[in-house]
């Protein structure tokens, strides 16, 4: 009986040995897997930090290209609006020029006329004493008196830009006859200037600021029939006409002249106020 209990018991400790040693193996591989995971964890996230420092950087960088290219286009915005400055002031200086290069040819053309209508001069003989041939010697003291100065017209050596500006400071001081008269005079001594169609319409600003309507339309008409090349009076003349029409009673033709500057003149700046008063009178 003590035999076979001893030998139970060897049996026993033979059969548990194995259970134990497979399940601490099993726990050994477990504690191993685990220390592998936590590794690639913590690996995992020293690769996301590095990756969320990468992003922040490419962040920085593309906001530094972003404020530099919304720079780079403003500073060409400015340089763009800078050459379109330049451009209009050119355009302006090469305007003045040319009108003053007219002006010089008018008056030079004015000087040639004046010289041109002077009568040669008239060669005399005399005789012994200093007496002209022909005169009598009774009828002179001895001495030829001398000959008067040849008058020049009055419109030569006048530059035509004092002459409108004196008008024009006339005009802008309410003194309308004499920019009236001012204006005439430069018409007909420069009929040809690039000015003289302002000239013109001021004319029928100086009537139409008197009250004298019949006068302000006949100045306004010729500036149209006058002035075709220049598109933009064309127009102011042709809204002022409309308004000097109401002020005659005669609305069918303010709207014709209204409807002129909507229909042949839409880029000018008097569009606006025409299309205003064409929709006013024919309540559109």
């Amino acid at each position: 009986m003590r035999v076979t209990g001893g030998v139970l018991l060897v049996l026993l400790a033979v059969s548990v040995s194995p259970a134990e040693a497979a399940a601490n193996k099993e726990h050994l591989q477990l504690m191993a897997e685990i220390r592998m995971l936590q590794e690639q964890q913590s690996q995992l996230q020293g690769l996301l930090g590095a990756l969320q420092d990468t992003l922040k950087t490419v962040a920085t960088k593309l906001d530094d290209q972003s404020a530099a290219t919304r720079k780079a286009m403003a500073d060409q915005t400015l340089a763009t609006t800078n050459i379109g400055d330049n451009v209009r002031v050119l355009r302006e200086k090469t305007d003045e020029t040319n009108v003053r290069i007219s002006s010089m040819g008018q008056e030079l053309e004015q000087l040639r006329q004046a010289i041109s209508s002077q009568p040669p001069p008239q060669a005399t003989m005399t005789q012994p004493g200093g007496v002209p041939g022909g005169a009598d010697p009774s009828a002179t003291s001895g001495a030829t008196a001398p000959a008067s100065p040849v008058q020049s017209p009055s419109n030569v050596g006048i530059s035509p830009q004092r002459m409108y500006e004196a008008s024009y400071d006339d005009y802008t001081s309410a003194r309308f006859d004499l920019a009236i008269q001012g204006f005439q005079n430069f018409i007909a001594t420069f009929p040809r200037l690039p000015n003289a169609a302002d000239a013109q319409y001021n004319i029928g600003m100086s009537y139409y600021s008197l009250g004298r309507w019949p006068e302000a339309k006949t100045a306004f008409e010729k500036v149209i029939t006058d002035y075709p090349q220049q598109p933009e009076r064309v127009s102011d003349a042709y809204y002022k006409l409309g308004q000097t029409f109401e002020r005659l009673n005669q609305p069918d033709e303010a709207t014709k002249a209204y409807d002129t500057v909507v229909q042949k003149y839409p880029t000018t700046k008097s569009y606006a106020l025409a299309n205003q008063a064409w929709k006013r009178l024919t309540k559109q």
